[in-house]
C-alpha cells in the first residue's frame, strides 16, 4: 500500500501584512521565538536574547554562502523580455537557470542583458530549468556585479535600500540564488559576544538554489524532487562538529541550509567527513536527524519543504501550533521577518 504524506497537512493561515517587506534594524532587534522541545514551553524574546540559550561548548553551525545578484533582465532577438535566475554554476560560464516565460527559450535562442553580458540557451532539463552559456569580456563576477540585481523572493514588495541586508555578515563565498535567511539575524557584535561565552562557531557552505525554494506541487508530498544544491564541508569545520560530538556537546544548525548539509555528510552517529558534492536531500517527518541538536530559523511558507523540515525535528503538530502562536503574537514572517530557537 502506498504512503501518502500529505501537502496540504502542512497547511496554516497567515494574514498578508505579517509578511515582513524590510529588514529589522539593527539586525539582532528582530524578535525570538523559543520553543522548549522537551517540556513544549514557549518564551517570546528579541534575537539578541539567544545568549540566554546557548551555553560553552554548544557549536553554531553557519552557511558562509553568498548571493548572487542572480536575477537578470534579457531581451531576446524578436525584442521579447526574458527574466533568468542563476541557479547553479556548471562550468566556468555555463550555468543553470531559470527562465520566465520559458516559451520564448527554446534550445539556440540567444538573450542580450546589455552591451556587455549575453547568453545561449544549450540545454534544457526535465523539469523545464535551462543550461545556458554566457558571452562576456573580463571576470564574470565583475560584470554579474552590474548586470544583475538581488533576488529577492516574490513575496518582498519593498524595494531593497541596501542589498548588504540580503547578506549574512558572515557571507564570503558567492554562489546562492537566496539567502540563508536565518543568519540574517547576527551581527559582528552578537557573534563576537557568543564566542566570548564559549560558544563555537564552524562555517559550512550550501550554495542555495531552488531546492530550498521550490513549491511542492504534487499533493503526496513523497513525490516531490527535490532540486540539487552544491555544499561543502572543510576540514576545519569537521573537526570542530566531530569534537563537539565526540564530548556529548549541542550542535545547533542556524538555518535549514546548514541542517542539510550537516544531515546531507553525517554517518549514523553524527559524525561528518571533509567533503563536496551535491544534495537532494528531503527532510520530512518521520526522519531522524544524525547531527543536530537544536535550530535557528525563521518563519516558513505554508506548505514549504522547509516548513516540513522543521515539522521532522519536533512534530507537525507542534510546529503548526508553534506557528499559529506566532500568528497571534503578531511575528513577522518569512525571508525579512522574524526568528525561532528550538532546543
Amino acid at each position: 500500500m502506498e504512503t501518502i504524506i500529505r501537502k496540504s497537512d502542512y497547511y496554516y493561515n497567515l494574514p498578508e501584512e505579517l509578511i515582513a517587506q524590510t529588514p529589522a534594524e539593527p539586525r539582532d532587534s528582530s524578535r525570538l521565538l523559543v520553543y522548549h522541545r522537551e517540556s513544549g514551553e514557549i518564551e517570546h524574546k528579541v534575537f539578541r536574547d539567544i545568549t540566554d540559550y546557548l551555553r560553552a561548548g554548544d557549536v553554531l553551525v553557519v552557511n558562509r554562502t553568498r548571493v548572487l545578484p542572480a536575477r537578470l533582465f534579457a531581451e531576446t532577438q524578436n525584442g521579447g523580455k526574458v527574466e533568468v535566475l542563476l541557479l547553479k554554476r556548471l562550468e566556468l560560464d555555463e550555468w543553470e537557470v531559470l527562465v520566465r516565460p520559458g516559451k520564448k527559450c527554446k534550445i539556440g535562442t540567444r538573450l542580450t542583458v546589455n552591451s556587455e553580458l549575453s547568453l545561449e540557451v544549450t540545454g534544457i532539463t526535465p523539469s523545464g530549468e535551462r543550461h545556458v552559456k554566457f558571452f562576456y569580456e573580463g571576470t564574470f563576477e565583475d560584470v554579474l556585479s552590474r548586470a544583475g540585481s538581488m533576488p529577492l523572493p516574490p513575496y518582498i514588495h519593498e524595494k531593497l535600500k541596501n542589498p548588504e541586508r540580503y547578506q549574512t555578515v558572515y557571507s564570503k563565498e558567492n554562489g546562492s540564488a537566496a539567502a540563508p535567511t536565518a543568519g540574517l539575524h547576527f551581527t559582528p557584535a552578537l557573534l563576537e559576544k557568543l564566542r566570548g561565552m564559549g560558544v563555537e562557531i564552524a562555517e559550512v557552505l550550501l550554495h542555495v538554489g531552488l531546492g530550498t525554494f521550490r513549491p511542492v506541487k504534487e499533493e503526496n508530498i513523497l513525490d516531490h524532487k527535490m532540486h540539487s544544491e552544491y555544499y561543502e564541508v572543510d576540514e576545519a569545520a569537521a573537526q570542530i562538529i566531530n569534537r563537539a560530538k565526540r564530548e556529548g556537546r549541542r550542535i545547533i544548525a542556524v538555518g535549514t541550509t546548514s541542517v542539510r548539509t550537516l544531515e546531507t555528510v553525517a554517518d549514523e552517529n553524527g559524525f561528518v567527513s571533509p567533503c563536496k558534492g551535491d544534495t537532494e536531500i528531503f527532510i520530512y517527518p518521520p526522519y531522524r536527524f544524525k547531527c543536530i541538536d537544536g535550530l535557528v530559523t525563521n518563519f516558513h511558507l505554508p506548505e514549504s519543504t522547509l516548513l516540513m523540515l522543521v515539522s521532522a525535528l519536533v512534530s507537525r503538530e507542534e510546529v503548526l501550533h508553534v506557528y499559529e502562536t506566532a500568528v497571534a503574537q503578531k511575528y513577522r514572517f518569512f525571508s525579512f521577518g522574524d526568528a525561532c530557537l528550538f532546543v
